[in-house]
């Protein structure tokens, strides 16, 4: 009877030179003994990128993000475009950041950040009579407008929390709303995109309208500065706060952590297991509007039998449909039978209407971050089972 069994295991405090492999198949080998189950073919093992990072050592300061920003930058007016509004996320970068210009002008997008942190309510928004497509807007206009907004999830009002940020590394700073990329242009050439998922088309689109040195997170420490931590495809993104001074970056070695934890795990238990590395799942808080993907990518690092989208028949649409007029047994059979053939792409198929088809990654990512959480739960490795069995095994 049992489908799809999602299991949160613990391991101990991970630091810098642990040896991350070894650790989780220790700990999976542990779990599958204290809580009585086995592994099978393409169970899947899931590490957050937390701790493969940390395992790594891969950290930065704001020193060095300050030395790389300069560097190519040039030291003097940098525009900040799209920041996302998070003391963990962002912060720690734009102090950096400014630590390698005499100026930072900060554009935020409005009324939400990409990720869906509000700096104002859209009802309010709409009543201000403000065109978001077109009004650019100075901090006094803004203050004009809404006064003070504090989050309210975290009761930060990120318009000053961010200037302050700036001068406190001693920095001019300057702030505007504007949801066209090109605004930064009346204020600097020099560029840094921090939006996530939408960088490329932000980056794009000022380069066409006269940027001359503009950038994305991504080519911020994608290479090491005095001996630090980078990352090589992702840069800044996806970077969390390790300390005031210091940030975790995404792990690089993602791909050969997951291969190495699938192939001991291969060794010691005879089952050809996947295996992952996670990050932030792919999903929107209906409260708060709150999209939890402020990494570039759920998983930065799996193994091959992960790559693709899921081919799954609706099984309410065959039961409505297909087979309406059957019952129990009859209706059991006729529903195995259509899983078991089934073509091997069911795009266009009605009888695959509304099955999502979402990355694999992108869908166990989701489910092991919703497992694992965010705080003191204490288990970064989960372990998915059934999750490639259907109805008709």
């Amino acid at each position: 009877m049992p489908g799809t069994i999602s299991r949160g295991v613990r391991a101990p405090i991970i630091r810098e030179g642990d040896d991350i492999v070894s650790i989780v198949v220790d700990s999976v080998l542990k779990a599958c003994e204290e809580d009585g189950f086995e592994l099978q073919d393409r169970d899947v093992i899931a590490v957050t990128e937390a701790v493969v990072a940390r395992a790594a050592g891969n950290y930065c300061s704001v020193d060095d993000i300050g030395e790389d920003v300069r560097t190519k930058l040039g030291g003097e007016t940098v525009g900040i475009v799209f920041p996302i509004l998070s003391r963990n996320r962002f912060a720690i970068c734009l102090r950096g950041i400014a630590r390698g210009a005499k100026k930072v002008v900060i554009q935020f997008g409005y009324p939400s950040d990409e990720v869906g942190n509000h700096l104002i309510d859209e009802d309010t928004l709409d009543d201000s009579g403000v065109d978001p497509y077109t009004d650019v807007l100075t901090l006094a206009d803004f203050r004009r407008l809404f006064g003070v907004v504090k989050h309210p999830f975290t009761g930060v009002d990120y318009l000053e929390y961010y200037e302050n940020l700036v001068k406190e590394e001693g920095a001019e700073a300057e702030i505007i709303l504007a949801n066209r990329p090109e605004a930064i242009l009346e204020y600097t050439k020099n560029v840094i995109c921090c939006d996530t998922h939408t960088r490329e088309r932000t980056a794009r689109r000022i380069r066409k309208a006269g940027g001359e040195k503009v950038l994305t997170l991504c080519d911020i420490l994608n290479a090491p500065v005095n001996g630090s931590g980078y990352n090589a495809e992702y840069g800044l993104l996806g970077t969390n706060k390790a300390t005031e001074s210091v940030v975790k970056l995404f792990p690089n070695n993602a791909k050969e952590v997951a291969v190495a934890i699938a192939e001991e795990l291969r060794s010691k238990t005879g089952k050809k297991v996947e295996a992952m590395i996670y990050g932030d799942g792919a999903f929107k808080d209906p409260v708060g509007k709150i999209w939890e993907l402020a990494d570039p990518v759920v998983s930065p690092g799996y193994t091959d039998g992960l790559e693709g989208v899921p081919n799954e028949l609706k099984l309410k649409y065959l039961a409505d449909n297909d087979f309406s007029e059957l019952s129990g047994e009859e209706l059991t059979e006729a529903i195995k039978k259509a899983i078991a053939n089934k073509d091997a792409n069911l795009k266009g198929n009605m009888a695959s209407e509304g099955t999502t088809p979402r990355r694999l990654t992108d869908l166990i990512g989701s489910l092991c971050d919703l497992t694992s959480g965010s705080g003191d739960k204490g288990t970064p490795i989960v372990v998915v089972q059934n999750y490639f069995t259907n109805y008709s095994k």
